[in-house]
């Protein structure tokens, strides 16, 4: 099997949709969600079958031997990189889960195994991780920018948060004033925020939920 993954390495460009890939031992299939089952079902018997979606389960494979690889890992561009990050695996058989996790490694990732019944957590949780926190920092960009400062004045302060998360965890890396029991000062946020983004209102009172349910003031 190393041989045949070498070899599907080295193929160069990617076959066109509806490709049999009756040549290949091993066959990745790199489409939309919607797409795999019907993109599978062109596929010659006996391949080794995979997919690189971190929702969906192995079933749209079905019935070849089937197996998913997931880089956890956002990618807005041709230069990103897969090196040390996550890549969540799965396989319908041993053979398949080992082509996946032999896969991944080739790629420099960690190979974490996901079950089928964990898909839709697991990638909520990524999309929480990665495009929800985009769209936070565009809504603080948006109600910074009412005053007069700019996203790269946020940046720093955006940077230093997710290493301290990285490094301590998310209860020891919340600061700020709800955390500090500064009610006053929270009301004063969110007067504002009303002004000026109303249509952040919502987003706010629930992330402010969680915050204190993430870090109560202790009496």
């Amino acid at each position: 099997m190393g041989r045949a993954l070498t070899a599907a390495l080295e193929l160069g460009e990617p076959l066109g949709r509806g490709a049999d890939a009756a040549h290949a031992d091993v066959v990745l299939l790199a489409v939309p969600d919607a797409e795999i089952a019907d993109a599978a079902a062109a596929i010659a018997p006996g391949r080794l079958v995979g997919h690189l979606s971190g929702a969906t389960t192995l079933v749209p494979l079905a019935p070849h031997e089937a197996f998913s690889l997931h880089p956890l890992m956002t990618v807005a561009g041709e230069a990103a990189s897969f090196a040390g990050a996550t890549a969540a695996v799965a396989g319908s058989t041993g053979r398949a889960l080992r082509v996946a996790t032999e896969l991944a490694e080739r790629l420099g990732l960690r190979p974490v195994e996901v079950a089928d019944a964990d898909r839709a957590a697991y990638h909520a949780a990524a999309s929480i991780a990665s495009n929800f926190l985009v769209t936070l920092e565009g809504a603080a960009e948006r109600l910074a920018a009412t005053a007069g400062v700019d996203r790269a004045a946020l940046v720093p302060l955006v940077r230093a948060a997710l290493e301290n998360w990285s490094a301590l965890g998310p209860e020891r890396a919340l600061t700020g004033p709800i955390t500090r029991g500064d009610e006053a000062t929270v009301a004063r946020q969110r007067e504002a925020i009303a002004e000026r983004c109303p249509e952040l209102l919502p987003a706010w009172d629930a992330l402010a939920g969680l915050t204190r349910e993430l870090a109560p003031v202790k009496a």
